[in-house]
Formats: C-alpha cells, structure tokens, sequence
C-alpha cells in the first residue's frame, strides 16, 4: 500500500511539474510584456548598470517592450526595434502605442469610409481605447481622439 502511494505521489508531481512548465512556456511565448516610460529623460543603457553607455533618452509614456529582467533592470525593444537597458522602477504598466508610420490618418470611426478628424505622424504616442475588427480608438493627451488601423500603431 505504501509503495502504490509513492508511486501515485511521483505522478502526481510529475504530472504537475510539466504542467507548470507548459503554463511558463506558453505564457511567455503568447503574452509579451509591454511597459510604459513613468517620466520625461530617461536614459536607454546598454546593459544593466546606472554607469552603462546611455544609447537613447525616451519620454513619459513611451511604448516599450519588455524583453528580460534582470534584478532592477529591464531589456526592453522600441517600435523601431532598438534594444537596451532600463532601470526598471522608472516603467509602469500604462498601456500606450506609438505611430509607427509618416503620416497617419485618424478617423472620426473605425474604417476607411469614416472622415478623417486629424493626421498623427511617425514618432506620436496615444492612449489606447476600444478595438473594432483592426481598428483602435485612441486619444491624446492634446484632445484628439479618433481610430486608426492597428497596423499604423506598436504594439
């Protein structure tokens, strides 16, 4: 009897380690995380460290991608693609997205056939809103609210 139990505990465990394996793996490989800049000239390093070469300086409510973790600090990816270093306190969880085009058209409703309200360029960051089909409401901090195509934004 004992050894049937042992036996039944070891699958068990077993059975339990790989699911909490298949659960770290799929979530890491389906949800990335994504952060936002808490303050206006911080500094994007090129590894983990406050004395690191700064590549970059980003803005309050910057888009980014977190990539690794590593104590304090977090390597994170921008729209463009650029890699380095952020002290991580200085992210939070706000969610923002950035234009990542020329010259984006921002639509009074979610499609092509709805009047164009304003035009936001490359560079731009919004609020996200609500989502139709492939279309975000977004707003800016300057009043301007209106959908564009989710493929002119990142993420």
């Amino acid at each position: 009897m004992m050894k049937k139990v042992k036996t039944l505990q070891k699958r068990l465990l077993a059975c339990l380690g790989i699911s909490l394996l298949t659960f770290v793996f799929s979530t890491n490989a389906v949800g990335a995380e994504y952060a936002s800049v808490s303050k206006d000239g911080i500094n994007i390093r090129s590894g983990p460290d406050a004395n690191a070469e700064v590549y970059w300086e980003v803005f309050k409510d910057f888009p980014l991608k977190v990539l690794q973790r590593k104590k304090e600090w977090a390597k994170v990816e921008d729209f463009e693609g650029d890699t380095g270093w952020i002290y991580a306190p200085l992210l939070n969880a706000k969610k923002t997205v950035i234009i990542k085009v020329k010259k984006a058209n921002i639509r009074v409703g979610p499609g092509d056939n709805y009047e164009i309200v304003a035009s936001a360029l490359y560079g731009v960051v919004f609020n996200p809103g609500k989502t139709d089909g492939d279309w975000v409401e977004i707003s800016h901090a300057d009043g301007t609210k209106g959908w564009v195509h989710k493929s002119l934004i990142w993420p």
